[in-house]
């Protein structure tokens, strides 16, 4: 099995990354703890490459690396690329989101994800993206899931992220739909 390194210190990501990954040959691994990435990027797709990228060259591994948020349509996008910075944790941050929204009516919103892959010598060779669109529901309903799961409705599930058993999460989510077409992709890589 080839080593892949996954471009997180978050040992959920990783479990999250080996599940969509688990028959396709590759041996996942957390990148060292001492190694940060900053994200300068001005997209999800730019954060995901410079991450995988820099991960590849400090490590001398293949390495793996997405970039996801959420993105409003009321708020002219946001909170985008800065999701996991606008607020300190989970509630903090689907606190601003809400006050932010308000009463607006229009509560249009979609996650996006953006996979990178890189060869040990930092040159992406893969990439792909993937969304699903909903809309921001008024207060959380929910227990699972994770960051703005609780408020994020899906129509066509009739759930938010939060409420979905994992293997409807995984068929719909943006992560999950980046991960069908990363897969596609992978059969024709020679590592």
């Amino acid at each position: 099995m080839t080593k892949l390194v996954v471009a997180t210190g978050n040992p959920g990501k990783l479990g999250e990354m080996q599940a969509y990954l688990v028959d396709s040959g590759w041996d996942l691994i957390l990148k060292p703890e001492e190694l940060d990435v900053e994200e300068t990027g001005t997209t999800f797709a730019e954060n995901a490459q410079l991450k995988a990228s820099q991960v590849a060259l400090a490590t001398g591994n293949w390495a793996i690396a997405d970039d996801s948020g959420l993105a409003v349509d009321a708020l002219d996008g946001a909170p985008g690329v800065y999701s996991a910075r606008y607020g300190a944790n989970d509630t903090e941050r689907i606190a601003r989101l809400l006050k932010e929204l308000g009463n607006e009516s229009n509560r249009q919103a979609k996650f996006i994800c953006a996979i990178a892959m890189a060869r040990p010598d930092g040159a992406i060779a893969l990439q792909s993206e993937g969304a699903c669109c909903g809309e921001i529901l008024y207060e959380p309903a929910g227990e699972g899931g994770f960051g703005y799961d609780p408020i994020f409705y899906v129509p066509q599930a009739q759930l938010t992220y939060a409420q979905m058993p994992k293997d409807i999460k995984r068929s719909v989510s943006h992560r999950g739909k980046a991960f069908a077409v990363l897969l596609q992709k992978l059969k024709t890589l020679q590592p």
